[in-house]
């Protein structure tokens, strides 16, 4: 190994500089400042004094395995185009909807603001306690049962987590499956709960000398 050369570009200012990241953060409104803004219809109020409590993982892909396409977005906003693919015409007439998508290359995209209640769990509930839109944030991740989450999308989702807990009291993450066992399956077996876990875990901080 070239240890001089390791040397020299730890001195380089080129090797130390590093782009600062923007913190993800919700603000008062429920609106997370580095996602794109596409307001869905399909929401509406939160019953009043309703905390949020829980945060619900989802998968999807339209049409169904394959991604990359505007599918997703247009199922969210009422504007899927029922001839445009054989199970588009199976789901034109849902009005579904999530907070928050997160697509293969880690991009964040916000469809409802976090005040107010997505139309995404459906019939659900959580230890006993029913109707999961009423407390949580629904956060769908592009992608399939079957098939490995990208690490960019898991990243992504760890920030979202943090700073959905910093503006909430949101303390359990859970799948659709949890919530829904027996009707949903999503994120599925793909899905890494220990690597997000290992995500979410707090940093260790090293002794400080002297």
């Amino acid at each position: 190994m070239d240890t001089a050369r390791l040397r020299r570009s730890s001195r380089s200012p080129r090797a130390r500089a590093r782009v600062p990241r923007c913190r993800l953060a919700i603000d008062a409104r429920g609106f997370a400042n580095l996602a794109t803004q596409l307001p869905s219809p399909n929401c509406d109020d939160r019953p009043e004094g309703c905390d949020i409590a829980l945060i619900v993982v989802h998968g999807i892909s339209l049409p169904p395995g394959e991604f990359g396409s505007d599918a997703i977005l247009r199922l969210f906003t009422n504007r899927i185009d029922p001839a445009a693919h054989p199970y588009f015409a199976m789901i034109a007439d849902l009005r579904v909807s999530a907070h928050f998508l997160v697509r293969r290359d880690g991009t964040l995209l916000q469809f409802v603001a976090c005040s107010k209640r997505a139309w995404h769990a459906g019939r659900s509930s959580w230890r006993g306690r029913e109707g999961c839109n009423d407390y949580s944030v629904g956060i769908e991740l592009e992608g399939t049962d079957t098939l490995p989450y990208a690490g960019v999308q898991y990243r992504m989702l760890a920030r979202l987590i943090r700073a959905l807990r910093r503006r909430y009291p949101a303390g359990a993450v859970v799948g659709h499956s949890d919530v829904a066992p027996g009707r949903k399956t999503d994120p599925g077996p793909a899905f890494e709960w220990e690597r997000l876990g290992r995500l979410l875990a707090p940093k260790r901080r090293g002794p400080r000398s002297g």
